[in-house]
């Protein structure tokens, strides 16, 4: 195992033609490359990169790769190595138990997504800043208030805790605060 930069091309195609010098060398001829890895932050183009410079490249689910779960195991970048190894060659000898290949999208087909990853992203954000401010007023005893209402700015300022007492300062302007938060995210 040979460690490589992440996000190298440059260096995992001299890495490759390493092994295939050395595998001349010692008198085995290359007649197929390929190349797995498993898909996360980076998502495709490290796969379209390579793909572009003859490569067979394959993208394999996290979710499909059978791990134990009894107990805890070692977690090492050797095993997590072995076990994708393992797991991509069963898939190549048409064991398709082993793991599940994604689809490599287009750039296009890619770019197309964003919006939706956008506003998802969005989404979850102004959901965390409403539950902020939720938990934020129950503090106090204020427990219907309701932060996605045109009119809650103004109700905000006409909060009253349990009591009756108004909200000191800081609850006041951590709700505000979160509001304008609110306000940049998407309703729906």
């Amino acid at each position: 195992m040979r460690q490589l930069a992440a996000r190298d091309i440059g260096g995992t195609l001299k890495a490759i033609e390493q092994w295939k010098s050395e595998a001349s060398k010692a008198g085995h001829e290359v007649r197929r490359v390929v190349v797995g890895y498993e898909a996360g932050l980076d998502g495709f183009w490290i796969a379209r990169a390579l793909r572009e410079r003859g490569i067979e490249v394959y993208v394999i689910h996290p979710a499909s790769i059978s791990v134990e779960r009894r107990g805890r195991r070692p977690k090492t970048d050797r095993i997590d190595v072995d076990i994708l190894l393992r797991a991509l060659l069963g898939w190549l000898r048409g064991e398709p138990r082993h793991c599940t290949m994604a689809p490599v999208p287009s750039e296009a087909e890619e770019d197309m997504r964003e919006p939706g990853r956008q506003r998802e992203a969005l989404t979850a954000a102004r959901l965390k800043v409403e539950n902020q401010m939720r938990s934020l007023l129950v503090r106090f005893g204020i427990a219907d208030f309701r932060p996605r209402l045109k009119k809650a700015p103004e109700h905000l300022e006409k909060l009253r805790a349990f009591d009756g007492r108004p909200l000191p300062r800081t609850p006041r302007r951590a709700s505000s605060v979160c509001w304008r938060d609110i306000g940049s995210c998407p309703s729906n």
